[in-house]
């Protein structure tokens, strides 16, 4: 929804708050549930009503859990028989400075400030453990804003009795607990409110008058990053950028003024502003955001262009270009179709309101910031939170390395009439394994974006992948895949729950970069295998429709699974009584399981 996008206006989200959320709702879209537990040291109400907007804008359907008044650290501690019929799936610690009990004050000495600062934060790392301890689930929490006043003046962050310096001692010991352990996530506030203005956000009138630790009209801004953050730990995240060229990644027309007039470069204000776009966007890859072209222009043109010798950003940069006449909602959809990613996974950028007019109507579900001037493009789509990291695996680094790789793979199977020679051309090599600590991030990750090729669509923290990874009751697999052209990393995952002599499939996904290469006849295989090991009988496979995976309706099927039931909704039930001599399906895959 347009209204729920940065730069939104906050003061009519508030005042609109019950129609947004009753136009939310009548779109026909998915959306995963989520139980939300908010647990606030102070009032968050407000902030639970906006949240909710956010994140139903992002594909989840939220359920909330509100702590009475300051009362997060007891119910966090203490058996809480409410939020354990609750059973969250995500804990959000809404707190601020006014919680922090004890500052220094201009008698400490050094000694007695070090034993303050380590029993507040005691004071949390307690509450954190219990949390991981009870619920396994992902915590969220806030860190410390500045405090709206400086006792000390300037020397208020240099000096140990200083409340900004103890302030960032504090966060600095958050920062370290988030460093090193998954599953927990730091709310930014300090950064918010400095982008806020601290006087503003942190204006004592809404304290004292409703004991909220920031000013109402901050509350969407909150809300926001806290669901950004939400989205990126369900998977939610946009994976590419769509760009426009003329005036958006250079000044000026290519085809009109020549590569030569371009503003682009040190030479003028304006350049500057274009580079440090450019140096932006292009440091999006390194995080595994797929960069593409979408330009009206000729393809010479764009790829001289790109070739400015000030440039940043170069042709090879960019996974597809299209450099057209066409309908950019064309060519936006014919990019998603050639990423194997659906038109919502796409931010398109471009700065001709027009054009993103014609993507929003064209091209439903496609990002679509509202561009102004262009040294404003930075922070808007920087604000917008579309690639917020909560996890950096390996995969996402390598993932542009791995689409250039996809493309040559394309253009090799071209070249072959029997697609079994095709593939065998690839020298595949599969890594089946059960799932190990190095790959978790990958495989909670897996679960959360794989929407295509899911036969259940369960999502998973990554806490609660540990937890059945180290469960006897279950079968887990991952499969790897490489070829001559590069790796593919972690592509496919398999759960089964294991009850009697039974394997309950709980969870069956794939990659689709790797649609149609046979790994989901190797990791079958495998899962056969490992069944004989267990003396498991019967493997029964539930397939549960939605509107992205039709493509895997008939999976159980074709591995030779007998349909046992399915009711008028879809739903239904398959089962493969295991052979005696079960005939391998995989032939053109060389596995290595150990």
């Amino acid at each position: 929804m347009q209204e729920l996008q940065y730069p939104f206006n906050s003061e009519y989200i508030l005042k609109k708050a019950k129609s947004i959320k009753r136009a939310l709702q009548a779109e026909k879209v998915s959306r995963i549930p989520k139980k939300i537990a908010v647990l606030g040291g102070s009032t968050t109400h407000d902030i639970i009503k906006v949240l909710e907007l956010f994140l139903l804008d992002q594909g989840i359907a939220p359920s909330f859990y509100e702590s009475e008044y300051a009362r997060y650290w007891q119910d966090a501690m203490f058996d809480n028989q409410e939020l354990k019929e609750f059973a969250p799936d995500l804990i959000y610690i809404h707190t601020s400075n006014r919680n922090i009990t004890e500052y220094p004050t201009a008698l400490s000495d050094e000694k007695a400030i070090e034993e303050l600062l380590d029993r507040q934060y005691r004071h949390f790392e307690m509450m954190w453990e219990r949390l991981d301890a009870d619920w396994h689930c992902p915590v969220i929490q806030n860190n410390f804003e500045f405090p709206f006043y400086r006792l000390l003046g300037n020397q208020d962050g240099v000096d140990h009795h200083g409340r900004v310096c103890f302030i960032n001692g504090l966060n600095q010991k958050f920062y370290e607990y988030a460093r090193t352990h998954d599953n927990f996530y730091i709310n930014d506030i300090q950064y918010l409110s400095a982008c806020y203005g601290l006087d503003a956000w942190a204006d004592p009138f809404f304290w004292h008058m409703y004991k909220y630790s920031l000013c109402l009209p901050a509350v969407p801004t909150l809300a926001h990053n806290v669901a950004g953050i939400i989205k990126s730990v369900y998977g939610k995240n946009k994976k590419a950028l769509a760009l426009d060229l003329d005036n958006t990644l250079w000044g000026g027309v290519v085809g009109d003024d020549g590569v030569e007039n371009l503003e682009i470069g040190q030479e003028t204000s304006m350049g500057q502003v274009f580079t440090e776009f450019q140096e932006y966007i292009k440091a999006h890859k390194d995080l595994g955001i797929m960069l593409n072209v979408v330009s009206k222009n000729d393809e010479e043109n764009a790829i001289a262009g790109l070739n400015h010798p000030d440039g940043i950003l170069r042709p090879e940069d960019f996974i597809v270009i299209k450099a057209n006449w066409e309908p950019k909602s064309r060519n936006l959809m014919e990019i998603a179709a050639e990423l194997n990613i659906l038109p919502e996974s796409i931010v398109f950028v471009d700065d001709n309101p027009a054009e993103r007019e014609i993507i929003r109507t064209q091209a439903p579900g496609a990002a679509v910031p509202e561009l102004d001037r262009p040294e404003h493009y930075i922070q808007i789509l920087d604000k917008s939170g579309f690639f917020e990291v909560t996890r950096l695996s390996e995969d996402d680094k390598k993932r542009n390395r791995m689409y250039k790789a996809d493309q040559e793979r394309k253009r090799q199977e071209e070249s072959f009439g029997n697609y079994e020679d095709y593939l065998n051309s690839l020298q595949m090599v599969g890594t089946i394994r059960p799932f190990e600590p190095l790959y978790m991030a990958r495989i909670a990750q897996l679960t959360n974006k794989s929407n295509q090729f899911n036969l259940t669509t369960r999502r998973f923290s990554q806490s609660e992948i540990e937890c059945i990874a180290a469960d006897a009751g279950y079968l887990t697999l991952y499969g790897k895949l490489e070829d001559k052209f590069g790796d593919n990393g972690v592509v496919t995952i398999v759960v089964g729950r294991i009850e009697e002599q039974i394997l309950h499939m709980e969870l069956w996904l794939m990659s689709c970069r790797v649609l149609k290469r046979d790994m989901e006849f190797a990791m079958m295989d495998e899962v056969v295998a490992r069944c004989a090991e267990k003396g498991i009988t019967k493997i029964r496979g539930y397939y549960y429709p939605t509107a992205k995976n039709a493509m895997v309706k008939n999976f159980y099927e074709l591995q030779g699974f007998e349909k046992l039931s399915e009711d008028e909704e879809g739903n239904a039930v398959w089962e493969l009584e295991i052979p005696q001599a079960y005939e391998k399906k995989n032939h053109v895959i060389k596995v290595r399981n150990v």
